[in-house]
């Protein structure tokens, strides 16, 4: 038997374009670029260019660009269909362009400078390879090595799979002892250790061809191969018991250990990969802070005026399909370059509140207050996950170096005097004291808690333990140096 019953609820909906705003407003700089080129190949409605300068004709008309502000945003939003017309559209000069740069948008600055190609380091063991004695066999064999290699240089893959592997892909039947002969072989190629399976084989192959005292070097292989443990853990009086040397014989030891490279793969990663590219600018002048986005390489947005014409209702020269083809097109392209703008405008406010509230930060390089995504919510007026979005994968450019949004935002730690600070700033002290600590007897974290505390930080040793490993600094006893 059928029940009908009514109820009420709120509801929360978010329209496309809403959706697509926010979208947008995660995107990093460099995201945000490649976004914008997608969408100008797949919209033919969209365009490169300044709107009133026509690409194909010089304009009769000046130049004039319709400020797009949130209230005009949300009437749109809020007209309902039906009484929204199509010629509204064409009228409605809103959206028309984005011009996107708040910087100077030159072609020359535009240009990327060029990179220098870089070898990966597979192709070039790859070429060491093909120039010493391995059979075709081998080859094939490194090739499946090689491509198991981590990016720190590491082969963690166990052999048995590797062989696995090759015996069925190429139908052989290799034992696990030729492919260690193969892996032997890569092991010694530049750079030394590349493929080890771990710390201890990394460095004892790099100390076959270590150069220095042979009795020290000997040494440092008996330590590694017999004591590995022991010098982990940096015991070094029982190290001196186990290999019958004085202390002084065992820094050396260590010494010509501290010069081989734990990480062989570690470096390959090209300018390119490396490079971080700031989303703000942020510099002062005078007394004032000037705070630009870095978006002088995304392209200033118009409608397309060919295309526009083509969906009037006085044009009768295309048909019901392709105009209406031509008006999804023709929104979908309005709305992005409102979303585009919108985005600009969130990111400059949330960016201008942080300067605000850092502004001691941004003065003298130090100095971080505490704050939380709540703070500049209510400032700006807007949600915390709005706030979230604008500072996840963000950075900023300072005249103190480049930051990421996050680093501003942090807990508060009470001092003696009532006044709050940021555990960051706890953080550079814990930095401070330890640079200048006994390397023979490095302090513990309740001897570092109890100088802060002198210096007016109420803090506990687990707090200090904390702030520690995440700043990943070992233990006092492995921070220990002869």
């Amino acid at each position: 038997m059928l029940h009908l019953s009514q109820e009420q609820r709120l509801l929360q909906k978010l329209t496309p374009q809403q959706i697509q705003y926010l979208k947008l407003l995660q995107l990093p700089t460099l995201a945000l670029e490649q976004l914008i080129k997608n969408e100008l190949e797949i919209n033919p409605m969209l365009e490169e260019g300044d709107e009133g300068v026509d690409v194909e004709q010089p304009a009769e008309e000046p130049v004039t660009e319709v400020p797009v502000d949130e209230e005009t945003i949300e009437k749109v939003e809020q007209k309902k269909d039906d009484e929204f017309s199509f010629e509204d559209y064409l009228n409605d000069d809103t959206y028309e362009s984005f011009k996107g740069s708040s910087l100077p948008n030159d072609d020359e600055e535009r240009d990327e400078m060029p990179i220098a190609a870089i070898t990966p380091l597979a192709e070039r063991l790859k070429d060491q390879l093909r120039l010493a004695d391995i059979t075709e066999m081998g080859m094939t064999v490194a090739e499946e090595i090689i491509g198991n290699i981590d990016e720190d240089g590491y082969l963690h893959r166990d052999l048995e799979s590797i062989v696995n592997d090759i015996n069925l892909s190429h139908k052989l039947h290799l034992t696990p002892e030729q492919v260690e002969e193969v892996l032997s072989i890569i092991q010694r190629l530049e750079p030394l250790g590349i493929g080890s399976r771990n710390l201890q084989e990394c460095l004892l192959i790099q100390l076959e061809a270590a150069k220095g005292d042979p009795r020290l070097i000997e040494l440092a292989q008996k330590l590694l191969r017999d004591h590995f443990e022991a010098f982990t853990k940096k015991h070094y009086e029982l190290i001196s018991k186990l290999l019958n040397v004085s202390l002084d014989e065992v820094k050396q030891i260590l010494e010509i250990i501290s010069r081989l490279n734990p990480k062989p793969g570690e470096g390959t990663i090209s300018t390119q990969e490396n490079y971080l590219t700031p989303d703000f600018l942020v510099t002062k002048e005078e007394d004032e802070f000037i705070i630009q986005l870095n978006d002088r390489n995304i392209p200033p947005l118009r409608i397309n005026r060919n295309y526009r014409e083509l969906i009037s209702r006085r044009n009768n020269r295309v048909g019901a399909d392709t105009k209406q083809f031509l008006r999804q097109k023709f929104d979908a392209a309005k709305w992005f370059i409102a979303s585009i703008y919108q985005r600009r405008q969130t990111m400059l406010r949330v960016m201008q509140a942080i300067v605000d509230k850092q502004r001691d930060f941004f003065e003298t390089g130090e100095g971080l207050k505490p704050l939380i995504y709540k703070d500049i919510a209510e400032i700006i007026r807007m949600d915390i996950s709005t706030i979230s979005r604008v500072v996840n994968g963000k950075y900023v450019q300072t005249d103190f170096g480049v930051y990421e949004l996050r680093h501003f935002f942090s807990e508060g730690i009470s001092t003696q005097s009532g006044e709050d600070v940021s555990n960051k700033e706890v953080k550079e002290r814990i930095k401070e004291i330890l640079s200048t600590e006994d390397k023979n007897k490095p302090l513990s974290d309740e001897q570092i808690a109890e100088i802060l505390q002198q210096k007016g930080f109420n803090i506990a040793r687990r707090t200090v333990a904390k702030y520690r490993e995440s700043m990943v600094i070992p233990v006092a006893r492995l921070r220990r140096k002869i």
